[in-house]
This record gives structure tokens, C-alpha cells and sequence, in this order.
């Protein structure tokens, strides 16, 4: 064992030396048995002392535990209750705050697709904002995002004036591409504007307004005035039924008759009048007008109707609420009672349901069909306001046609109804497309071609009178008509007779062949007056058979009215009278 260990315990024993005298002494005193009661009395009193400090204690901690255990239930309490507002704080925030990728994308970046996105998530911040009003923050809040709004109306008005630039700029840009590609893609963006900055979005519908009124004035004027070059060197003269010429065409031309129909040839297109021979029949010219309006103006009214609409966006929820309330009050009641019984105790409250039911079905449906005529009426306003133009130089382009110039000839019945026809089937087509407003004007064109139709009906039977009327003669004028006149006439009437059977519509079948029979009637009247000036009873009947043959082989080489009854009816009119005409030639002959 080495010196330095030696030192260390020596060291340690001497400070413990008091203790292990005093320790010497307590065993030398507990020893004697007096010393030992003493001891045990001292140590039970101490015991005893002890004792009750630890039940003080214990007491102390009793409480103290009693006390922490009433704050763990008032933070469980207080727990339950801010996890009660955690979801709807949580939204709160969620719905106030505007998250700042959100305003640095409207803020900082031009408008384009993603802004279809970003500005409808702002509108739901602004709207959440505008329905918490009585929340601070939302008041806070409500001052920033009206700013941000102010901004993105702006850059709006900008981006919107910007696309309408290119109409105004060059008359050659495709309108229909720019509103169905551009325009169309971005109307979420002007109903935004419509909802929140009105006066904005009234501004970008004046400017559209206008600016597609002078697109579409200028293009249909420089169209019309195209149409209107060609119809001057297409104009053909053409003789009444009754007219004192020999020469008539013997063909009905049934390539003119296609333009009755919306199928039929390709429409005239504006360079063509470049092209000093060109030359088109007015009613081809009036069938590529009249489509070409009525593409254009369905075409524009079903954009105005997507893009100007003002449908709030809390009113396809509150109708599909409405929706599912009607029909909960129509559901079947198969959830009725099978008994008997049963079913008389529930008859009188669901009488009572269908009743209100009722009541509140009626209700909807006339608020809703009121506001369909309120939006109808804002979308025919519109319209009217672009469309106004065409419709004035559409007019002026008919009342050419209706009071003709010394220079430009008014058409025949057969191009009139041919017109006639044509506009009734754009009527129609555009009943289909769903276009009231031009529906209106079509029925004005119907009101001007109709009265000419007649008009010139009444020419033909008025000129096939003073025909007749001129070969019977009088007491002192022998008639002087010619048989081959008499023929041409007889040849004419053929043809309209199988143009108008063509061109035939029930609805006005009665109306047109009451000129007809008129025009038969004199027709066959003055074929009599002619024959009756032919002594020779053989070369009477000859010049009746050759005649009313003359009119059924007109009548046979028109092909697609044949199977009509009405021309059946008039072939066998005709072949009657060419029979008798035969046999009084046998019997003379005979």
C-alpha cells in the first residue's frame, strides 16, 4: 500500500472522529434499561411528531392534488370548447384571408387563362368577405380586397378592349373565330365584371356593341353592294302569258328552282361581281343574302345569349333548390301504410302537400319563364343594336327587287315565288336556331314579296284576257291573233302552271291556284275564240288536238312536279279535251 493512500484514509477517519464519539456514547447509554425507556419514549415522540407532519403533509397534498385535478377539467373544458371553434375559426380564416400566391399572380401577371382560375378563388374571398361583416377582420380585409378588385377590374377593361382591337383594325378578321376561340374562352372574366364593376362591364358592352355594328355594316354593305352589281347585268325581261310574242322557251328551267331551298348551289361570294360576265338570277342573289343573314345573325345572337348573360352565380343553387324541393313534394307515396286505414288518415295531409305543391310549381315556372322574356328581351336589344345595319341594307336590297328601276327589271312569278319559298325556309331554319328577332324581319320579306307574287299573277291573267279579248273581236275589229301566238301562250302557261306545282306549299295551295284556274279559264277561252274562227270542222278539231297537245307535252317535260295531284289533275284536264278533239277528227273524217 503506498504512503499517499495511507495519508488519505488517516485524514478521512480524523473528520469523522466526532461522529463515532457520539455514536459511542448513545450505545454506552442504551445499555441501562433506564437509559433504554428513555431512549424509546424520545424515539416513539419523535415518531409520533413525525407522524403528524406527514399527515399535514399528506393533507397539504391532498388538497394540492384536489386542486390540480379542478384545473384539468377547466383545460379539458376549455380544450372541448376552442376544439368546437377550431373547424369554424379555421374556415373563417381560411375564407377571409387571401393567400399570396393568389394576389401576386392577379397583382403581377397579365390576364390570360390562369386568371379564369385565380379570379373566380378571389370572388369567393370577396363575397365570404362581404357575408362576414360584422367580423373585424373581415372589415380589415374588406378595404384590401376591394383595392385588389379595383385592380383586376382594370386590367380587365384593358385585356377586353385589347381582343376587340383586331375588328376594328381589319375588316378582314373572322368574328365568329374570335368569339367562339377568344372570347367565349374568357366570359367567366366579364361576368366577374358584371357581378362586382357593372359600370365596366357596361362600357365593354358598348364597345363591343359598336365595334361589331361597324364590322358587320361594313362587310354587308360591301356585300350587298357585290350583289347588287351582278343583279344589274343579270337581268333578264319576261313575257306575260298573254304576251303577243311567238317565241317561247319550251323548258321549264328546274336548276332555278333549287334556289327554293336551303340545299341547294353555294352561295354567291362577293369577288365574283369582279368578273364583268358573271351573272346569277335575282333569286339566287336573294337566296345567298338571305343565308348568309341568317348565319350571321343566329351565329350572333347565340354568342350574345353565352357571353352577355347575367345569371348570378347564387341562382343555379337556388334553383336546384327549388328543383329538389318540388321534388320532394312530387315523390310517390309508397311510404305510406299498406293498411287501409292508414292510408285514409294520410289522404287528407298529402292532398294538403300536393295542393301546396301545386301551388309552388306554379309559382317557379312562372317566375322562371318571367325571367326567361326579361333576359330574351336584353338579348334582342342587344342584337338589334348590332344587327340593326344589316337589317337596312337587307331591305334596301329587297325593295330593289319589289320596285325595280327602268334599268333593272322586276322578276317573274316564277323567281318571286321562288323567293317566297326560300324565305320560308330560312323562317323556319331559324325558328330551329332559335331567333326571334330575326323571325320578325322574315315575316316583313313574306309581306313584300307576297303582294308582288299577286300582282304579277294578275298581270299574266289580265294579259291572257285582253289576248282573248283581242282575238274575239268586236262588231266593227275582226281578231286579228295568230295562231302561233296562241300556241307561245298556250306553251307559257304550261310552264308556269308546272313552275308554280313545283313551288307548291299547302299552306297557300288554295290562294295559287285560284290564279290558276283564272288563268286556265282564259286560256281556254281564248284557244276556243281562235278555233271557232276556223271554218273546216276537220281542221278545227286538228287545230284543238295540236294545241292542247302543245300543252301536255310542255307539261310532260317537267319531270319533278308529275306525280302532284294537281298536275295529274290538269294533265287530265288537258288529255280530255285533246281526246275529244281526236275523235271529232274521226268522226269528220269518218
Amino acid at each position: 500500500m503506498s504512503s499517499s493512500t495511507t495519508r488519505t484514509d488517516v485524514s478521512f477517519y480524523r473528520t469523522k472522529t466526532a461522529e463515532f464519539v457520539e455514536l459511542h456514547n448513545q450505545v454506552e447509554v442504551s445499555t441501562h434499561p433506564i437509559a433504554k425507556y428513555t431512549t424509546s419514549l424520545a424515539l416513539l415522540q419523535n415518531l409520533e411528531s413525525f407522524l403528524s407532519t406527514f399527515q399535514h403533509d399528506l393533507k397539504s397534498v391532498a388538497g394540492q392534488i384536489s386542486e390540480l385535478q379542478q384545473r384539468s377539467q377547466d383545460i379539458d373544458e376549455r380544450l372541448k370548447e376552442r376544439k368546437k371553434i377550431e373547424k369554424p375559426l379555421g374556415s373563417l380564416i381560411a375564407d377571409l384571408t387571401i393567400p399570396p400566391e393568389l394576389a401576386t399572380l392577379l397583382l403581377d401577371t397579365n390576364v390570360g387563362e390562369p386568371w379564369i382560375e385565380a379570379v373566380a378563388q378571389f370572388e369567393e374571398k370577396l363575397d365570404a368577405i362581404k357575408s362576414r361583416g360584422r367580423v373585424k377582420a373581415s372589415k380589415d380585409l374588406g378595404e384590401v380586397a376591394q383595392a385588389l378588385g379595383i385592380v383586376i377590374g382594370t386590367k380587365l377593361r384593358s385585356f377586353f378592349l385589347a381582343l376587340l382591337q383586331p375588328i376594328r383594325t381589319n375588316m378582314s378578321t373572322n368574328m365568329q373565330v374570335l368569339q367562339t376561340s377568344v372570347l367565349l374562352k374568357y366570359k367567366n372574366l366579364f361576368k366577374y365584371l358584371q357581378r362586382n364593376h357593372p359600370t365596366v362591364a357596361a362600357e365593354l358592352q358598348r364597345a363591343y356593341t359598336g365595334t361589331a355594328r361597324t364590322y358587320y355594316e361594313t362587310g354587308f354593305r360591301r356585300y350587298i353592294r357585290s350583289l347588287t352589281t351582278i343583279k344589274g347585268r343579270s337581268g333578264e325581261p319576261f313575257e306575260l302569258v298573254g304576251s303577243t310574242s311567238e317565241k317561247v322557251e319550251t323548258a321549264l328551267n328546274v336548276a332555278h328552282l333549287e334556289y327554293a331551298s336551303l340545299e341547294g348551289p353555294a352561295v354567291t361570294m362577293a369577288f365574283m361581281a369582279d368578273d364583268s360576265k358573271y351573272k346569277e338570277p335575282v333569286e339566287a342573289l336573294f337566296r345567298s343574302l338571305m343565308i348568309v343573314l341568317m348565319d350571321n345573325a343566329t351565329a350572333e345572337l347565340s354568342f350574345i345569349r353565352q357571353f352577355f348573360d347575367r345569371e348570378e352565380r347564387s341562382e343555379a343553387k337556388s334553383a336546384a333548390s327549388s328543383s329538389s324541393v318540388i321534388a320532394e313534394d312530387e315523390a310517390p307515396e309508397g311510404t305510406q301504410a299498406s293498411s287501409v286505414a292508414d292510408h285514409k288518415r294520410q289522404g287528407s295531409a298529402a292532398g294538403h302537400r300536393r295542393t301546396s305543391s301545386t301551388s309552388s310549381m306554379v309559382s317557379v315556372r312562372s317566375a322562371i319563364l318571367r325571367r326567361q322574356r326579361e333576359e330574351e328581351a336584353y338579348f334582342a336589344g342587344i342584337w338589334k343594336q348590332v344587327m340593326e345595319p344589316i337589317l337596312q341594307y337587307t331591305d334596301a336590297f329587297l325593295q330593289s327587287i319589289v320596285t325595280p328601276s327602268l334599268l333593272d327589271p322586276k322578276p317573274s312569278v316564277v323567281p318571286i315565288l321562288t323567293m317566297i319559298r326560300l324565305n320560308e325556309a330560312v323562317y323556319r331554319e331559324t325558328g330551329r336556331r332559335s331567333c326571334p328577332p330575326l323571325e320578325g324581319f322574315l315575316i316583313g320579306v313574306r309581306m313584300k314579296l307576297w303582294p308582288l307574287f299577286q300582282t304579277e299573277m294578275g298581270a299574266h291573267v289580265e294579259s291572257l284576257k285582253k289576248l282573248a279579248d283581242a282575238a274575239t273581236g268586236s262588231m266593227l275589229v275582226r281578231g286579228n291573233v295568230r295562231d302561233p301566238v296562241v300556241r307561245a301562250a298556250a306553251q307559257r302557261y304550261a310552264i308556269l302552271f308546272s313552275a308554280i306545282v313545283a313551288l307548291l306549299d299547302e299552306d297557300d295551295e288554295p290562294m295559287l291556284f285560284l290564279n290558276l284556274s283564272r288563268l286556265r279559264q282564259e286560256l281556254t277561252r281564248l284557244i276556243s275564240v281562235q278555233a271557232g274562227k276556223v271554218r273546216d270542222q276537220t281542221q278545227k278539231a286538228i287545230y284543238l288536238s295540236t294545241t292542247y297537245e302543245a300543252i301536255l307535252q310542255t307539261l310532260s317535260m317537267v319531270a319533278r312536279p308529275t306525280v302532284h295531284p294537281k298536275m295529274q289533275t290538269e294533265t287530265a284536264f288537258w288529255r280530255e279535251r285533246e281526246e275529244e278533239a281526236r275523235r271529232r277528227i274521226a268522226s269528220t273524217q269518218g
